[in-house]
């Protein structure tokens, strides 16, 4: 599994913008590298969905993430996520490498990011293919401190 990159606005906008407990988090595809993008996403002040450059969706199913857990234990603040299963039904879908997760519950800023994951080279989902979206039940996403 590829690693997890926070975004470094994420910290602020989970203080003062997002409830990571009932926010809709939704993930979104990109072919392009965050440090190709013509408003890097990962520099500070850019950390939003607008500096992504994403795929077409034509052809994939629900990009919506379930919350399974969103607590914290002994200091230690914890979202777990569900797994995502990707499926492209009707055609193929385009050549993704980069999965951002983003909250598109927020409003101000609009769709900030959380992280991403490189997969290292691209994919391409076929006609019936699936992919898997594996995030750790024990890690969890994301843990604060």
């Amino acid at each position: 599994m590829a690693s997890f990159v926070k975004i470094n606005d994420f910290v602020a906008n989970a203080v003062e913008n997002m409830d990571l407990e009932s926010d809709q988090l939704v993930i979104a595809l990109s072919n392009t590298a965050p440090s190709s993008e013509s408003s890097n996403p990962t520099a500070d002040t850019n950390g939003i969905l607008g500096n992504v450059t994403q795929i077409s969706y034509s052809n994939l199913s629900s990009r919506n993430l379930t919350t399974t857990s969103s607590g914290q234990s002994g200091g230690v603040y914890k979202l777990v996520l569900a797994d995502l299963t990707l499926t492209a039904s009707g055609g193929s879908v385009a050549a993704f490498r980069y999965i951002y997760i983003y909250n598109d519950t927020v409003s101000s800023p609009a769709d900030p990011l959380i992280g991403y994951y490189d997969y290292g080279s691209s994919l391409t989902l076929n006609d019936g293919d699936t992919f898997t979206i594996d995030f750790s039940p024990s890690n969890g996403v994301i843990q604060l401190t």
